[in-house]
């Protein structure tokens, strides 16, 4: 996020001290602007199609609706918002299904105010944020699914491999392009090709597995 670009905030929480908390985190923070709180998984739907934000802050366990039910209906709107998932979960199965469901960051709720908002700075930035103590929870949950044991088992190409290797430093499909000199096309060609190599369904899944077998 360069210094001029504000990027639109949208809260769909129903807990309402976190969501005041998390608002007046976002008032004091250059580059945010909070344009809606949501209080059910179902009007922050309506308010997303609506208010089109940039960026989704969505509770995973709300009374009404999932989280991982809001973010498929927020995956299948015109103007698609980045969404990051902000829950009290640390289960590896949440933080997969999360991840497979097209999340850009996955954060705890206990983490410190200024970790997070570091961590929303580089999802506006165009990265994949979870924080470093799930990648093990991650890891664990992958190890247990069949899948190829090394990076030279997946067949992949030389330019896969680059790519893949930027995955793992958090870099968007836009960003990867513009250091290798192609398209974002392209890329998202190339990472989808990565994706089936490693029978896996998400680029925080791909740079996690690639860290596990970078020995290999």
């Amino acid at each position: 996020m360069n210094e001029s670009q504000t990027e639109s905030v949208l809260i769909v929480d129903d807990h309402p001290l976190f969501r005041k908390g998390l608002a007046q985190l976002l008032r004091m923070v250059k580059g945010f602007r909070l344009v809606g709180e949501a209080t059910c998984g179902v009007e922050g739907i309506e308010m997303a199609r609506t208010l089109q934000p940039d960026l989704v802050l969505l509770d995973l366990n709300m009374r009404d609706l999932n989280g991982l039910e809001v973010l498929r209906q927020l995956r299948l709107l015109k103007h698609e918002p980045r969404v990051v998932m902000i829950t009290v979960s640390d289960q590896g199965e949440d933080v997969v299904a999360a991840l497979r469901g097209g999340v850009d960051g996955y954060l705890l709720k206990d983490m410190e105010p200024e970790a997070m908002v570091a961590a929303l700075v580089d999802v506006a930035a165009g990265q994949v944020v979870i924080p470093p103590q799930l990648n093990h929870l991650l890891a664990a949950a992958l190890r247990g699914e069949a899948r190829p044991r090394s990076l030279t088992a997946a067949g992949l190409t030389e330019q896969e491999l680059r790519v893949l290797d930027k995955i793992v430093t958090g870099l968007s499909n836009k960003m990867i392009g513009r250091e290798f000199d192609i398209a974002e096309g392209t890329v998202k060609v190339h990472v989808k090709h990565i994706l089936r190599k490693l029978d896996l369904r998400s680029r925080v899944e791909a740079a996690v597995w690639a860290v596990e077998h970078l020995r290999d």
